[in-house]
């Protein structure tokens, strides 16, 4: 958590604020977040650089820069990238502050501090090691039914594990994934090698319509996430199964239950996915 539609919805509230905006100082407060270069090579290279476009690949975003260099963020579990005004006041977490020339902010913060930052040439973002292993993305031109079918058939591990595998799907977290699992009424136990090309229909079909969902809604909000202009999303309140571990199921009216699977906390209705 961030997941997938959380940061496409950061990118997408932070694109018109900042493309075109020239960063003139960086304060660090935390130098092992910035993990290439060294925190003040990172620093000495990106002031007064213009941010050309704002990019998402899976959870990772893309910040293009006039130099011909990329800045990668990784919020990973709680890290949060906001625009606020100057004059906005900041919390204990915030690590990372971009100061831009129309006066106005750009906030990294992060409460477990897991997060990850990186300067590169745009040849060299292959370097990256979970940016260039990462599958295809649902709702992208390369995640086709057939990709997904043949996928399916060659993997003998649970679909929950399968489908939370970054270099298989990239952009899929736990969220999504229950989620994905209880439209199509799937087990997440089931082995992935065992989902028939019918079951891997509504299945494709479910994981695009989650993660569209969840954009339409600006996103998931439990604990940390928040947009890049600081708002919660909703759609925790059309959540089916995840977080709602001995509430009734919506569909059949049956309990949902919690458990862990692929080493995730896991919530599905026993019920409805047999």
């Amino acid at each position: 958590m961030p997941e997938m539609p959380e940061v496409e919805t950061i990118r997408r509230t932070l694109t018109d604020k900042v493309a075109g905006r020239k960063i003139t100082r960086v304060e660090i407060g935390l130098s092992r977040l910035i993990k290439w270069p060294t925190a003040p090579e990172f620093q000495a290279i990106i002031t007064d650089r213009t941010i050309i476009k704002l990019d998402r690949r899976g959870k990772y975003l893309l910040f293009y820069l006039d130099n011909n260099l990329v800045m990668v963020v990784h919020l990973r579990m709680t890290g949060r990238l906001y625009y606020v005004t100057p004059e906005a006041e900041f919390d204990k977490f915030t690590h990372i502050i971009f100061r831009l020339d129309n006066g106005d902010v750009l906030l990294y913060a992060d409460t477990r501090t897991l997060g990850t930052l990186y300067l590169m040439p745009e040849g060299e973002l292959w370097r990256i090691s979970g940016l260039a292993s990462m599958g295809p993305e649902p709702l992208s031109q390369d995640f086709t039914f057939e990709y997904f079918v043949d996928m399916l058939s060659k993997r003998h591990a649970t679909i929950k594990g399968v489908l939370l595998n970054q270099q298989l799907v990239g952009g899929l977290g736990n969220i999504y994934v229950d989620e994905a699992l209880a439209v199509a009424g799937i087990d997440p136990e089931r082995a992935a090698s065992s989902i028939t090309e019918t079951e891997a229909k509504y299945l494709y079909q479910a994981v695009n319509q989650v993660i569209a969902d969840g954009i339409a809604h600006g996103g998931t909000s439990f604990r940390d996430y928040r947009d890049g202009t600081g708002k919660s999303g909703s759609h925790q309140f059309h959540l089916k199964v995840y977080g709602r571990a001995n509430q009734p199921c919506h569909r059949c009216g049956g309990i949902i239950a919690r458990k862990e699977v692929a080493g995730r906390g896991t919530h599905y209705c026993p019920n409805c996915q047999k």
